[in-house]
């Protein structure tokens, strides 16, 4: 008897949009519906190790290179594979969503490089997903334009010589995309982001002379860039373009990859072009998995932890070592302060952080960095212009002087600062009004001059429970309890309704997010990520 046929990848409970035949196409499906039934019981098997790891560490309080692959990190022979053209120089990079505006200032920001965002700077609408792989698709036939409806103002790509190259940044593992299943079970959204993009465009970018270029996001361990680099293997013989075409470069962003950067390079090493150093994700991860590890994992406010911090500064500057050791790019953090329009000052001091953040990164040996606004991009290109000068890059410092233990990655209590009253307001008011922004499907969202993202609301939330878990005491007397978080939560909502009006708080999905934050904020049950129980909220 002969085996049935595979059950066709379905379109569930969305809205019909414009243009989506060209992206949802019968062919497309079937590539998309190939990765989940090859891949997808292997990235549950992954989660399910995330959580069996969570509780080793909630039982030892501590984290170490790995013994079984002691010999990958001895064996100075391997390197990864050599750059493309088009990956050499990335000394500035800009990152947002895949709207249609977004994609053409980004394309034209003078920036190197850009990240196409479907994660953190996305919130994943039918539409967001949808319409941004529409997007990108025009921006590489140069069939995109747009016209702004309230200033009428229009934009359109420069010359192809002048655009950043795309470096698309699909959904982390956790995340399912609930509108496209295989026998009623949703697809992860990485395999949907990842699969769309790399179907439609994969030969395309090859005409134009640059690739498939991805960032991985959230990875934990090697054995999950293992199994991207499984799904590249297979997709590039899928497609038919020659192996070794996709690049990835990986952002470590939880603090179990800092102990793997070696091992996940060796694991992509025929498709790896990088590691990127975040700071807000990388925090979010040290309060999840040292939440109950007591008062020497507490983390002071967010702004407080800068990357000049020594365990921040161990982490980035092993992150330098590791890759050039490797012959892989190293990228720096954001600089997401966003200019005012109104006030001067304001942006001459935010400059000179900028500026200086920048300074430090091309000194330590990064080969790049990120900004959130094309207004940085010059300062940025500055910073690295003088150290880089002609070069594309600088793997060829080596940073044989740099010496890390396993310790100084989580010695936290390095840090000489603690928890404030205000800092406490702050994750209060930046969680509520991201998470309202992310309810109306806008995942970057600019909030007292800063360019926030899912990450900024991750940490937020998160210490919030860590403080109020671990009873932390602030300078003005008071302890973080749930009813301080509940009345500075109150507070803060009536404050938004005094500041925007009352038709447009009624308009938004303010008491929602209020109540969400809150939710996340003081459940005994630590969420492990807030996207998750925002996704089942998200309207679209």
């Amino acid at each position: 008897m002969s085996a049935p046929a595979p059950s066709p990848l379905a379109i569930v409970d969305a809205e019909p949009l414009p243009r989506q035949e060209e992206v949802l196409n019968d062919a497309a499906l079937a590539f998309v519906a190939e990765l989940h039934r090859r891949f997808t019981p292997r990235r549950d098997e992954l989660l399910a190790r995330r959580a069996e790891r969570r509780a080793e560490i909630a039982r030892t309080s501590t984290l170490d290179f790995l013994p079984e692959t002691a010999a990958i990190r001895a064996d100075d022979s391997w390197r990864v594979a050599p750059c493309p053209p088009a990956l050499q120089d990335r000394r500035v990079e800009i990152t947002g969503p895949t709207d249609r505006k977004m994609t053409i200032n980004a394309l034209n920001s003078g920036a190197k490089i850009w990240l196409a965002d479907f994660e953190d700077a996305s919130a994943p609408t039918w539409e967001n997903v949808v319409l941004g792989q529409v997007n990108l698709a025009d921006a590489y036939t140069r069939n995109i334009d747009f016209t702004d409806p309230r200033s009428g103002k229009s934009y359109a790509l420069k010359a192809d010589e002048e655009l950043a190259t795309v470096v698309m940044r699909p959904r982390g593992w956790h995340l399912d995309e609930r509108h496209l299943q295989v026998d009623g079970r949703p697809v992860p959204g990485a395999f949907v982001d990842f699969g769309l993009y790399f179907f439609h465009n994969a030969q395309r970018l090859l005409d134009l002379g640059k690739g498939p270029y991805f960032y991985l996001p959230k990875t934990e361990s090697h054995l999950e860039a293992r199994l991207w680099n499984d799904v590249f293997v297979f997709a590039q013989d899928y497609v038919g373009i020659p192996q070794g075409t996709v690049r990835a470069t990986v952002l470590i962003e939880t603090i179990t990859a800092a102990y793997e950067m070696e091992e996940i390079l060796y694991e992509l090493r025929d498709h790896a072009s990088g590691l990127n150093a975040g700071r807000w994700d990388y925090l979010f991860s040290i309060v999840k998995n040292f939440r109950d590890g007591g008062a020497k994992f507490v983390l002071p406010d967010r702004n407080a932890v800068t990357m000049t911090a020594p365990f921040m500064r161990a982490y980035t500057e092993l992150l330098v070592r590791t890759c050039h050791k490797r012959g892989a790019h190293a990228i720096g953090g954001m600089a997401a302060f966003i200019p005012s329009r109104r006030d001067a000052e304001v942006n001459k001091v935010a400059f000179e952080k900028v500026r200086a953040d920048k300074d430090r990164e091309a000194g330590d040996g990064f080969d790049g960095s990120w900004v959130a606004h094309p207004d940085l991009v010059p300062i940025a290109m500055e910073s690295f212009d003088k150290v880089l000068g002609e070069k594309p890059n600088q793997k060829d410092r080596l940073r044989e002087d740099v010496s890390v233990r396993a310790a100084d990655l989580i010695a936290v209590d390095s840090l000489d600062a603690k928890p404030t009253y205000p800092g406490l307001v702050n994750a209060v008011q930046v969680g509520i009004r991201y998470i309202e922004a992310w309810l109306r499907g806008l995942g970057a969202v600019a909030i007292f001059n800063l360019m926030e993202d899912a990450a900024t609301a991750e940490i937020s939330r998160s210490q919030i429970w860590q403080w109020i878990n671990a009873g932390v005491e602030f300078e003005n007397g008071e302890q973080a309890t749930p009813e301080l978080a509940r009345k500075v939560a109150a507070e803060e909502l009536a404050n938004i309704r005094a500041e925007i009006g009352e038709e447009t708080f009624a308009a938004g999905h303010w008491q929602q997010a209020h109540d969400l934050l809150l939710e996340v904020s003081l459940d005994d049950n630590y969420a492990d990520f807030l996207t998750l129980p925002a996704y089942e909220q998200l309207k679209g």
